[in-house]
């Protein structure tokens, strides 16, 4: 089990998190999002996809999207981020390609982050609605950027020549949305439970019940806490990754 509080009192300056549709980082991490932003870091949000298949209602795929950015701009604001990119991938056809590894590669090397969170990449058989084919895609891609492209200055070499984006070693890559088996990390985070509610209501057009997303987030973060020991009454879990840590060797 890996100690969080470290990472949330301060020493971290700058995270970037990506989600493949808009409310996956609300759902996800929003709660230790808000509270690293307390602590003084800054936090970017990139959301892969624009979220045009999701939706109750007969709304075009165009007033669909214009709707969920502005939703996520609104969650972001309630857990104190201020600066969302969005990739603009079609939704349901997210893949790790190697265009959409790259635009990966150029983000991570512009903000070069303490820390990376991304999706997870593997398939959760308890609950396969974690794993929605955008959602592995989304950590896939992530991860594969992250070693060995952003890392390497042969990789994607038109990013160090023409936008002078030098390679950079990523500390930690947080993978939330994993499968039980391999949550090593939990973030009490208490104390911005309701931040992480507030972030989640803006996402109107996905609640067709609000109740009762309500009542499943506070469970879930409910049985994180316990599930890791917290005093705490909620908890986020991740499965985090030293990727460059005091004693990586180049290829080991």
């Amino acid at each position: 089990m890996i100690d969080t509080q470290p990472f949330v009192d301060g020493s971290v300056r700058r995270v970037l998190a990506f989600g493949a549709h808009p409310d996956d980082l609300d759902f996800g991490a929003a709660g230790t999002i808000a509270k690293l932003t307390s602590a003084g870091a800054e936090v970017q949000y990139c959301i892969m996809t624009d979220g045009d298949a999701g939706g109750f209602d007969a709304r075009t795929p165009e007033e669909i999207t214009a709707l969920r950015h502005a939703e996520q701009r609104q969650a972001a604001q309630a857990v104190g981020v201020s600066h969302v990119h969005f990739m603009g991938e079609r939704d349901g056809f997210l893949a790790p390609t190697y265009e959409v590894i790259g635009k990966v590669v150029r983000l991570i090397r512009q903000v070069r982050p303490d820390i990376v969170m991304a999706m997870h990449p593997e398939r959760n058989w308890d609950r396969i609605q974690r794993s929605h084919p955008d959602h592995l895609a989304c950590g896939e891609a992530v991860t594969r950027a992250i070693y060995p492209a952003v890392e390497n200055p042969f990789s994607y070499p038109e990013l160090l020549g023409e936008e002078s984006l030098a390679a950079y070693k990523v500390p930690w890559l947080w993978l939330y949305g994993a499968p039980t088996e391999r949550e090593n990390a939990f973030v009490d985070m208490t104390d911005h439970f309701e931040s992480k509610m507030t972030a989640l209501r803006a996402h109107f057009t996905q609640h067709p019940d609000v109740a009762a997303m309500e009542r499943f987030v506070e469970q879930q973060c409910r049985q994180n806490a316990r599930r890791g020991g917290l005093k705490g009454d909620y908890a986020e879990a991740f499965h985090a990754v030293a990727v460059n840590a005091d004693d990586t060797v180049a290829g080991f």
